[in-house]
């Protein structure tokens, strides 16, 4: 994908041709000049003053023509060097920022080749590199040879730093070091940086205004609506410029840029400048500290993938500016972006002071890869090991564990009683808010308890807490190499196997939906446990090794509550999550437990943080709040194959999905403002397990407990199943309600349960009476002799039949 720049040298010029020499005999180099300056007979010249100097003076003069010549090569070295950057385009990979300055005319600005790429590529695609040729011309005692030598491009990690090459106004070379970034982005993502704080030269319409140019924003179906996918100048603007007022000193040190996020267009922009205000009216440029001109840096060639820009200084001013210099042909100057910066102090107290992100709490608030996880949780383990137990569920693709900690009073085993609870993280991988929450959750829950926290310890002894912080460590180490700020929206989503595990559970929704509508549920097909599908249980299935090790863990623990913890935006969505009608993008599809799956949704957006501010814009291109940041999984987008879904239908546990964050993969320095904002929450919706009725089914005649008992409610077509040890729980909202209890060989037995809004489940224990035929099973079983009123009632059945 390339673009039109002004040339090196404009047409006309008496500027040295772009091409190599080599040394003379004399140890110089021979470079041919056009025009008069260049001219055979000025050579010519100064070679007969040459002959008739002395010997000292031609001596001299040598010595001196030696050093020019050797300077002079040193110089065009560098220039070759620099060449192919500049004739391949200000967007190639690789490149870095250009000491260049196109002349101010819109041909300028316009780019020439259309997109070859699509706007995302699956994980599984692969990082090529290209072979560039770069042309050398070599004279040598007046023979022109053409050389073509072979240069290797960089893979596609559109990052850079500083100018590749310089060189100083005396021709020597400069290299400058790797610059890691040093300042956190400046909020344009995370939302910190509100709508009031962008400007802009023009804009082509509100949907593409200035305050919809941050990293990473998504745009509706719709192009042209008040969502769009980026900032974008009017066609007509010759000099646009996106500006950000950071409303304190700041020392801002980087840009990083992504083009128009659309299903319908292709915008990016190829190159663009960058200026710093300190009262939005006198500006200045960011300028190559070794030759002075106004850099000029690589942006993007494709419209998603992050391109970091390091600043060749960092500035301290207020307000920062993004000028677009080129862009896709046929395109507009479109982007979005995030400014790193450093807050500077104000010792005259001339600015408010800017709001303080941070948490009191002595926790570990960085990001984790795999091997930081696993230190991390083996030290919470150690710190509280009569509380806690780490376990695996199974391994990734690439081998790696699935730990899981879980937290209890009486770790590792499952209590009568005791509800079993869990939070699972890192689906996607790249949604590494979760991740981090529930490793900081952990260390809360180890701490609060070792201090006597009430609320804590009675979490921790009612209940047995299951921690998954992630489902997908394949993805995420990807995620992680790349850094918080250029993995992008969807690099580190899949697994290494390029499935997405929020698609992978079995689909146990269709075949409910046709039993039902031929009649067939709860009598002669089950509404509650389905089985899997055997096109599911083939060896050949397209079932991911994550998603089989979380299905067998479903089936060994009697879950009764979940969230599926995720980023990208900030809302709770509950079953079903797949649309009822087939092919349907959308649609409201409720299950039977709707009031109760509402219930659960709002207590959890309830007591975040983020989800109750009212002043908080959204994050993308639908505004969850005027609905209390709650909504219905398939009437926000259909999701065959969800883990909610499947687990509603195949487990007794009630799962939702918590949307945490605008931001997937949030900068450090934000993690103790994103804990903050949901550790309340993390607490109380696992408190919802109270929520309800408990009890245990028994056999009335030995009072052991019946596993797999039935329970059932009337007016709610959904089931649940007792443990093992014949101990269940039913999530309910407050009232009055008719429950069954039914087990194999058992007479059934109904009884009233009311639900009131004091905290605790409803005690309702039932005693099953065994039938008949049972009793006369397991003596014949056992060998038993039959009592006379079996022997007599079995005497009678023969009788009739006889």
């Amino acid at each position: 994908m390339g673009v039109h720049h002004p040339p090196l040298y404009p047409h006309g010029s008496k500027g040295w041709e772009r091409h190599v020499g080599v040394p003379e005999a004399t140890g110089g180099v021979r470079l041919r000049q056009e025009g008069a300056g260049g001219s055979r007979a000025q050579g010519r010249k100064r070679g007969t003053h040459r002959q008739t100097a002395g010997p000292t003076d031609r001596l001299r003069r040598a010595l001196a023509s030696r050093g020019r010549d050797l300077a002079m090569w040193a110089l065009l070295l560098a220039l070759a060097a620099c060449t192919p950057a500049v004739r391949l385009g200000l967007g190639a990979p690789g490149t870095s920022v250009l000491e260049l300055e196109p002349p101010a005319t819109t041909e300028a600005r316009v780019s020439t080749t259309a997109p070859q790429s699509t706007p995302t590529q699956p994980p599984s695609a692969e990082r090529r590199t290209t072979e560039q040729h770069v042309r050398i011309r070599v004279i040598k005692k007046k023979k022109v040879i053409i050389k073509k030598r072979k240069k290797i491009a960089r893979p596609k990690i559109m990052v850079t730093a500083r100018p590749l090459l310089t060189t100083s106004p005396m021709g020597t070379s400069e290299i400058p070091k790797w610059q890691e970034p040093d300042c956190p982005p400046l909020g344009l993502e995370s939302l910190r940086v509100s709508d009031s704080q962008f400007e802009a030269s023009s804009s082509q319409s509100f949907g593409l205004g200035p305050h919809r140019g941050r990293l990473n924003i998504q745009s509706g179906l719709e192009d042209g609506d008040l969502y769009d996918g980026a900032w974008c100048a009017e066609q007509q603007d010759a000099e646009p410029w996106l500006q950000v007022d950071a409303r304190h000193p700041t020392r801002f040190s980087g840009v990083i840029t992504q083009g128009r996020n659309s299903i319908w267009r292709y915008d990016w922009v190829t190159s663009f400048k960058v200026q710093f205000s300190n009262d939005s009216q006198t500006w200045w440029g960011s300028r190559n500290h070794s030759s002075g001109a106004e850099a000029v840096f690589p942006a993007n060639s494709d419209p998603e993938t992050p391109v970091l820009n390091l600043l060749p200084e960092p500035q301290v001013a207020r307000f920062i500016r993004l000028l677009p210099q080129t862009w896709l042909e046929g395109g507009a100057a479109c982007l979005r972006a995030e400014v790193l910066a450093c807050p500077v102090s104000d010792p005259n107290g001339l600015f408010p002071a800017a709001p303080a992100l941070g948490s009191s709490d002595p926790l570990d608030f960085r990001h984790h890869n795999y091997k930081a996880m696993r230190k991390l949780m083996k030290q919470v383990s150690e710190q509280c090991p009569n509380i806690t137990r780490v376990y695996s569920i199974g391994k990734s693709h690439q081998g790696l564990k699935l730990y899981v900690m879980e937290m209890s009073d009486q770790p590792g085993e499952h209590e009568l009683g005791e509800p079993e609870v869990r939070y699972v993280a890192g689906m996607h991988g790249n949604e590494a808010l979760g991740r981090e929450l529930l490793l900081l959750f952990m260390q809360f829950l180890c701490l609060e308890f070792l201090r006597g926290d009430p609320r804590v310890t009675r979490l921790l002894t009612e209940t047995r807490i299951h921690l998954l912080p992630s489902m997908n460590p394949d993805g995420y180490e990807t995620a992680f190499r790349r850094g918080s700020e250029l993995v992008g929206w969807a690099e580190g989503r899949w697994t290494q196997q390029g499935i997405d595990l929020n698609h992978n559970f079995a689909d146990l929704n269709t075949p409910l939906w046709e039993a039902e509508d031929d009649g067939l549920v709860p009598d002669t097909v089950p509404n509650h446990h389905l089985p899997l599908p055997t096109y599911y249980t083939l060896p050949n299935a397209t079932v991911a090794p994550e998603t089989r090790a979380v299905i067998e863990w479903m089936k060994r623990i009697p879950f009764v509550l979940s969230a599926n913890l995720h980023g990208g935006e900030l809302v709770v969505s509950y079953p079903f999550d797949m649309t009822r009608t087939p092919w349907a993008a959308r649609e409201l599809t409720p299950t039977p437990d709707d009031a109760v799956f509402r219930w659960l949704s709002t207590v959890y957006a309830g007591t975040n943080r983020a989800m109750q501010d009212s002043d908080r814009r959204p994050c993308h291109n639908q505004d969850f709040s005027l609905h209390g940041n709650v909504i219905n999984g398939a009437d926000w987008h259909t999701v065959p194959g969800s883990m909610n879904d499947f687990s509603y239908l195949h487990t007794n546990c009630f799962e939702v999905t918590v949307e945490l964050s605008c931001d997937k993969f949030p900068h450090e320095n934000e993690l103790p403002q994103e804990w903050e904002n949901n550790k309340d929450a993390l607490l109380t919706y696992l408190e919802q397990v109270r929520m309800g009725i408990a009890g245990v089914v028994r056999d009335k005649d030995t009072e052991l407990g019946i596993a797999d008992a039935v329970i059932a409610v009337e007016g709610i077509n959904h089931d649940v199943t007792t443990a093992w040890d014949g101990d269940y729980w039913r999530l309910l909202t407050p009232g009055d309600y008719l429950v069954t209890a039914s087990a194999e060989g058992y007479h059934s037995s109904t009884r009233n349960c009311r639900v009131t809004f004091e905290e605790g489940p409803v005690p309702c224990n039932f005693h099953l009476t065994k039938t008949p035929k049972q009793r006369l099973r397991e003596l014949l079983a056992t060998g038993a002799k039959l009592p006379p009123d079996l022997r007599r009632r079995l005497e009678r059945l023969r009788g009739q039949k006889n």
